[in-house]
This record gives C-alpha cells, sequence and structure tokens, in this order.
C-alpha cells in the first residue's frame, strides 16, 4: 500500500474559484445535444393513508390517495438532461400499455426527443411500484416495492432498429449516456459504437451499469456507487483508502479517463489513471429526503458538464452540486439549471 502521508489525495482547487467555475459552465448547457441510450423504466408511487389493521391478517389497510407515473431509468436521466436546458435524445423501449404511454407523454412534454423511443405491442413497460404509507398528516414512508419485470422478448426483433437509432443518436451528440439497468437495452453492438464515438470523435461516453459495467469497456467514464464497485471487484471495501486503490485499479482496468463513485452522505471518489484520487465532500444537507434516482441525476450533471469542455473534477463537482439538490426531493426527481445555479452560489 502505497504512504498516504508522502502521496496525500489532492485537494480541490479554492472554492470560491471553483465555484464561479462551475457557474460559468451553466449557460453551455442550452447548447448541448446528449444521447441517452438505455433501459426505460417506470416509477410509479402509490400513496395511501393506514386507516385500519385487517381482520383478515396482520397487517394495515392503506386508503388509496392517488398514484403518480414518472420517468426512471435512462428516462430519468433524458428527464434531468432537459431539465438542466441541454437537448435530450432517449433511445429505448416502452410497451403499449398504460405506464409506456404515460411515460411518452411526459417525455415529451419536459422536452425530450422520442422519436426513437421503441412500443413493443403486447409487451409490458418495466415497472417499479413504490408503495407510500403513513398517518393522517404525516410523511408518507415507502413500505414495499413492487417490480413488473417484462423481459421484451418480443423486442427481440427491434435490436437492428435499436442499434441503428443508437447509432443515429451518438453521430449528432455533443456527449452520451449509457444508462443499463440490465433490462437489455444496451447491447454489444451499442457498446462497441460507443467505444467509438469515444476515441474517434473525442466526444465523452459516460455509462451507469447496475450489473455489468465491465462490458463497457472503453469509454470515457462511469459512475458506480460503492456497493457496484464491490460487486465487480469481488471484496468488501475497508476504508477510504482501500476504495481509492480498488477505484484505481478498476479505472485501468476498464480502460477509462476516470472513474467517479459516488458515496451517498460521504460524497465522492473521482480516480484518474495518473493523478492522486480526488475525494469530494457531500455539499448542501447531509440528511438526504429521498435517494431514488439520484444516480440518474448524477451522470446527466456529469455528463453534461464533460460536453462542455469541463475537467473530469469540474464535472464532478456540478454532479455533485446536482445530486446534493435532488436528493431533498421526494420520488424520482429531477434539477433544473435554476437551482443548480443557486445550489452552486449558495454552498458553503
Amino acid at each position: 500500500m502505497r504512504n498516504r502521508d508522502a502521496n496525500p489525495p489532492r485537494a480541490s482547487a479554492n472554492e470560491t474559484a471553483l465555484r464561479s467555475r462551475l457557474h460559468s459552465l451553466a449557460p453551455l448547457f442550452s447548447g448541448r445535444r446528449i444521447a441517452i441510450v438505455g433501459d426505460i423504466i417506470a416509477d410509479q408511487f402509490v400513496h395511501g393513508e393506514i386507516s385500519r389493521v385487517s381482520r383478515e391478517a396482520p397487517v394495515l389497510i392503506l386508503r388509496h390517495e392517488h398514484t403518480e407515473t414518472v420517468p426512471g431509468g435512462a428516462a430519468n436521466c433524458a428527464m434531468n438532461v432537459a431539465a438542466l436546458g441541454a437537448t435530450a435524445q432517449l433511445v429505448g423501449v416502452i410497451g403499449d400499455d398504460a405506464a409506456g404511454h404515460a411515460l411518452r407523454k411526459k417525455l415529451e412534454a419536459a422536452g425530450v426527443i422520442c422519436r426513437a423511443v421503441q412500443t413493443v405491442s403486447g409487451a409490458q413497460t418495466t415497472t417499479k411500484v413504490r408503495i407510500l404509507a403513513g398517518r393522517a398528516h404525516a410523511p408518507r414512508q415507502q413500505v414495499i416495492r413492487l417490480d413488473y419485470e417484462d423481459n421484451m422478448d418480443e423486442a427481440d426483433r427491434l435490436r437492428p432498429t435499436l442499434d441503428a437509432e443508437a447509432h443515429k443518436a451518438f453521430a449528432e451528440c455533443d456527449a452520451a449516456i449509457i444508462s443499463d439497468y440490465g433490462y437489455g437495452v444496451a447491447s454489444e453492438r451499442i457498446a462497441e459504437q460507443a467505444r467509438r464515438l469515444a476515441h474517434e470523435r473525442r466526444i465523452a461516453v459516460v455509462v451507469d451499469s447496475r450489473h455489468s459495467l465491465d462490458r463497457f469497456f472503453g469509454l470515457t467514464s462511469a459512475t458506480p456507487n460503492e456497493a457496484e464497485v464491490e460487486d465487480l471487484c469481488g471484496e468488501r471495501i475497508r476504508d477510504a483508502q482501500h476504495l481509492e486503490e480498488i477505484g484505481q485499479q478498476l479505472c485501468r482496468r476498464l480502460h477509462y479517463r476516470a472513474l467517479l463513485i459516488t458515496r451517498g452522505a460521504n460524497g465522492m471518489l473521482l480516480v484518474e489513471p495518473d493523478r492522486a484520487p480526488l475525494h469530494i465532500p457531500a455539499v448542501g444537507s447531509r440528511d438526504a429526503v429521498d435517494v431514488t434516482g439520484a444516480g440518474d441525476t448524477v451522470i446527466a450533471a456529469y455528463a453534461l458538464a464533460l460536453a462542455c469542455g469541463a475537467s473530469f473534477e469540474e464535472a464532478a463537482h456540478v454532479a455533485n452540486y446536482a445530486g446534493s439538490v435532488v436528493v431533498m426531493k421526494r420520488g424520482t426527481a429531477t434539477v433544473s439549471i435554476e437551482e443548480l445555479l443557486a445550489a452552486l452560489a449558495h454552498s458553503t
């Protein structure tokens, strides 16, 4: 192991100068086009008031109040890109069902380009249903989640179309995001196209893969969390120094220019192959209201900053500020450009 005193992690730039630089990046977002390729998910939130205990079994009965369906997964990435003022072009698959129709409507209303979103007749949109319960006049808390996962067998016939749409989106973009939740949209062919994009056009391609990050080698960067790093490396992270060592090994193994590891309340760790690791403390409140979809916000802000010419360090700080805003919102949410600028201006 290296001697931490001899080679300590590098410090961030002067905070005032850094915030000024980040503030100057934000106006550039509106001129950027981001391609988002991956698994589109419907995040559904069912709200109910606890009324009584059932006579049939020792379980609570909830009086249904309302149900909300919002874009999740790759669709949430696209929503965040659009909310930050950039042009978002989404490539993915939805089912020909109520959830799929609701997602397309909300995406288009937000300004996301959906012409490459394929609708599969007879298939169910992947849906994550969160049951939120509470007493009258009390905050609702998540008590259980139900996942409806359609393997989209019928979508196999769309593989050439998806690959072709990804190719067109990559050809027009200033940066790309691959959002892989394990439902099959991000194919090997798309990964190959993304590698060419990163190397030939020098376009930033950032990936978030829940289970298969090692399939997406040779791209620009990735944004795994600590648990995903542990799964990839097959060992438990003991402390911050151990995370640095594992992160550097993973960054080199996957041939990335940088790796941004998210750590929840502990902030982020930025690893670049030939630089000392950079620990980025969390900003804002350390008591998150809801972390649902926060990773989608982080990768959207990170990729967008890179598209504007930011360094990896600058892009990581932009993502950190965006994440600090979204975790204070309930449910799957987005961060607007105005909220990001306010966070940059007022953070201490």
